[in-house]
């Protein structure tokens, strides 16, 4: 429970703050425990960032499975998985931005981020790899392609939810959906696209 309440309060401070303002003793002063407490369950401050990033990566990889797993319909998969994607970063937005913002400035986050962003590239990679095999996806290099939509994810969703004020989940899901869906499935994707609207 110690250990929840913090990265809950992490989580609530980097809503309306940056991470360069973060510290030990405004971290815990938004919750009952002492500063000392803080360092039970983390070393140092980009320990707490590295968890609450993590925690993010475990809710978008069971999003994900949808599609990952190569189960059932690829675009119906496809459009579950960037739906439950959208949820998350909603959701979890504020830390997303907080982490990407501080990466330019601080080494250690800068290398949580790229892995954090890399660690999607294979798996995407891999998906668009099985599908060309079975005729749905063009022939191209997929792991430029991969790296291309997950870092275009990263940007849009940052920008869409990385404040207080958030854009509409229906709208940035509709044009992320467009620009998968084109690019990966442009041989069944004109009914999937109609259906989502504009």
């Amino acid at each position: 429970m110690t250990r929840s309440a913090i990265l809950d309060a992490g989580s609530d401070f980097l809503r309306t703050r940056p991470f360069r303002d973060l510290t030990v003793g405004l971290l815990m002063a938004g919750t009952e425990y002492s500063r000392p407490t803080f360092y039970l369950y983390f070393n140092d401050l980009h320990g707490l960032m590295e968890t609450l990033l993590g925690e993010v990566k475990g809710e978008i990889v069971d999003g994900a499975r949808a599609w990952l797993s190569n189960e059932g319909n690829a675009i119906s998969g496809l459009q579950q998985s960037l739906a439950a994607l959208v949820e998350v970063a909603h959701e979890h937005g504020t830390i997303l931005k907080a982490v990407a913002d501080a990466a330019p400035s601080d080494a250690r986050l800068e290398r949580v981020w790229d892995t954090f962003l890399a660690s999607f590239d294979e798996v995407v990679s891999a998906r668009i790899a099985q599908d060309q095999a079975a005729g749905l996806t063009p022939e191209f290099d997929p792991l430029p392609v991969a790296r291309a939509l997950n870092r275009m994810d990263a940007g849009v969703l940052i920008q869409a939810f990385g404040s207080v004020e958030k854009a509409e989940k229906d709208k940035v899901l509709s044009a992320i959906m467009r620009i998968w869906l084109s690019t990966l499935y442009p041989f069944d994707a004109t009914a999937s696209l109609e259906r989502i609207g504009d």
